[in-house]
């Protein structure tokens, strides 16, 4: 969700005279903004940090950013304690609030700052510091200046326990802790893994040479092969696709089983690194594909309404449909084009997708950009339930595979999504350029179909009408079926709830969920022990009411169990199948879909 173009960088923090007498030997040009991360008392949850602003003249501000992973305005700025400040002759300086995240002082020269800030929240969207390890998302707890985030910053990472080494996508500094970056927004656009975490590299096959890859895993009950053969699987067939290799090495962070520490599952999408949080066993394929495609898709092909970014308030785009969606489309693709999936795991998805979408009434009003907009209310109960919102990345993800069918069909199959995305690469990413949310998108499709699409996107991404599901995937000799029939039921809707943990909504009264104890906005943990699935609705498939569950859930910050027995539901179950009539080129267009080729 959510996202930012961030770096990384560390130092190890001078005293406030030492830091004043290298200055003098070091040119203007070389001065940087530097921090120092302590993770000395993991069992109070405390980062102290040391901040260091060269160059002030006169007066100086300092800020913390109010969102950052997600589209949420969270605040981290109530986190914070203690904020002091000296001078370059370690005189205190007078330290001003001036609102809910910004700080100021007089002096000049070299300014220091130091400041507490707690952090003990699991998942790849915020930050945790405990005995285990730390896992930091740099915006939550480091301070910027507004007017200067475009200058180096270093940073260093302070009070490591003995065996803990630290993880990070950025340019070494002077020793194995510290780090460079070219600026704020690359600095924290950097998760960090610190603790005694297992890491491994190897290169992928890619296009024209190969790709470094370096994996950092914190948890237990995960197999090194297995997760080997999957990344090399992903990475070469999305840098295959895009022909782009667009980093030296790739950083991939897992957190994986109970040692990971509960939390919200999910990854983290970054500019040359991600952080993922999820099971083992239960499967992480379907995120990493995700993930590792917005390498290119909003990290790199970005919309012009999230730049620059903005970190005191909202930044409203109505392009999460195809940042956040049509990554979804390829992480599918990617999963079944690189032999994770079978070609009837990836039909079942499909038809999944379109279940979940048309079991929320608010699709019949709410549109593709709009959802793109309301991104910001996610964090409300109320805005979550299926009267009132859509998922974009549901409803992106099938814009994403009509659109490809679309463009096969009227190019006879000679070009799809694929040359889209590309196409975006090329003309945007490449040459530093952000597009127009509506205008590029629609152009960039007209040129891969030579033809209009003016009208789909005015019915399907701009309006609310219907899509047109069974017509367009007739198209690639596939069949649309619906099923009346009663399925398993948990007694309650899988939703997002703050911090994008999964959570119980709209809680059945009378159910079996309620009866159990289980209530709404509880955070879910674990399904018969093990992580939460990816897809509630085709879990829910493989199993028959009447069976018994186990949830872990958290409420309050206290974990519990709950047992009983799944309900049923009567409703329309979807099902595509591979039509057996279909015509040559209905064919030539499924496998184009199922393998990523086209009839050039």
């Amino acid at each position: 969700m959510n996202h930012a173009s961030r770096f990384r960088f560390s130092w190890h923090f001078l005293c406030v005279l030492g830091v004043l007498a290298a200055s003098l030997l070091v040119p203007a040009a070389q001065a940087a903004i530097r921090y120092e991360v302590s993770v000395a008392e993991p069992e109070k949850h405390i980062f102290h940090v040391k901040m260091m602003v060269p160059d002030v003249e006169d007066e100086l501000t300092v800020q913390l950013p109010a969102w950052n992973a997600l589209y949420q305005i969270r605040d981290f700025a109530y986190r914070v304690q203690n904020v002091r400040a000296r001078d370059a002759n370690g005189a205190p300086l007078a330290v001003v609030k001036q609102d809910k995240q910004t700080w100021q002082m007089r002096g000049q020269g070299s300014i220091a700052l130091e400041y507490a800030i707690f952090w003990d929240d699991a998942g790849p969207f915020s930050t945790q510091l405990n005995a285990s390890h730390a896992f930091i998302n740099l915006a939550t707890i480091l301070f910027y200046v507004p007017a200067r985030r475009a200058e180096e910053s270093r940073i260093a990472f302070m009070g490591l326990r003995d065996g803990w080494s630290v993880a990070v996508a950025l340019r070494p500094g002077e020793n194995s802790s510290s780090f460079v970056a070219a600026n704020y927004d690359a600095l924290v656009d950097a998760p960090v893994e610190i603790g005694e975490f297992q890491q491994f590299r190897f290169e992928a096959p890619g296009p024209g040479r190969s790709v470094a890859i370096r994996v950092a895993v914190h948890g237990d009950g995960w197999n090194q092969e297995r997760v080997t053969e999957s990344l090399k699987k992903i990475v070469t067939t999305e840098t295959t696709m895009m022909r782009d290799i667009p980093f030296g090495e790739f950083l991939f962070i897992f957190h994986f089983g109970t040692a990971a520490g509960g939390g919200g599952g999910g990854g983290m999408e970054h500019a040359n690194s991600t952080a993922i949080h999820t099971g083992f066993a239960a499967g992480f394929e379907g995120v990493t594909a995700h993930e590792f495609f917005h390498l290119w898709n909003v990290k790199r092909i970005r919309p012009r309404t999230l730049e620059p970014v903005d970190y005191t308030r909202e930044n409203w785009t109505r392009a999460l449909w195809f940042a956040e969606g049509v990554t979804s489309t390829y992480g599918s693709y990617t999963l079944v084009r690189s032999g994770l999936w079978s070609r009837e795991q990836f039909f079942n998805d499909l038809a999944g997708q379109i279940m979940e979408l048309e079991s929320r009434p608010a699709h019949l009003w709410k549109s593709a950009e709009e959802a793109s907009l309301d991104a910001w209310l996610e964090k409300y109960n109320q805005y979550r339930r299926p009267e009132y919102s859509i998922s974009y990345y549901n409803k992106g993800q099938l814009l994403g595979v009509m659109l490809d069918v679309l463009i096969r069909d009227a190019t006879d199959n000679r070009a799809g999504l694929d040359d889209v995305l590309r196409d975006l690469n090329e003309n945007f990413a490449k040459r530093g350029r952000f597009y127009d949310e509506t205008k590029d998108l629609l152009a960039a499709v007209e040129r891969a179909a030579g033809k209009s699409f003016g009208e789909f996107f005015a019915k399907y991404v701009v309006g609310t009408e219907e899509l047109p599901c069974k017509d367009v995937l007739a198209l690639a000799g596939l069949r649309l079926k619906a099923l009346g029939q009663v399925r398993a039921d948990l007694g309650f809707s899988v939703g997002r709830g703050p911090d994008a943990v999964q959570a119980v909504m709209q809680l059945d009264s009378g159910s079996a969920a309620e009866k159990a104890g289980l209530r709404e906005g509880d955070v879910l943990l674990e399904l018969n022990g093990a992580a939460m699935p990816r897809n509630i609705t085709n879990w829910l498939r493989e199993h028959q009411p009447g069976e018994s569950v186990r949830l872990k859930v958290r409420r309050g910050g206290v974990e519990r169990e709950v047992t009983y027995a799944l309900g049923q539901r009567q409703e329309s179950i979807y099902r595509i199948e591979e039509d057996e009539t279909a015509t040559g080129k209905q064919q030539r267009i499924r496998e184009g879909l199922l393998k990523g080729t086209t009839d050039r």
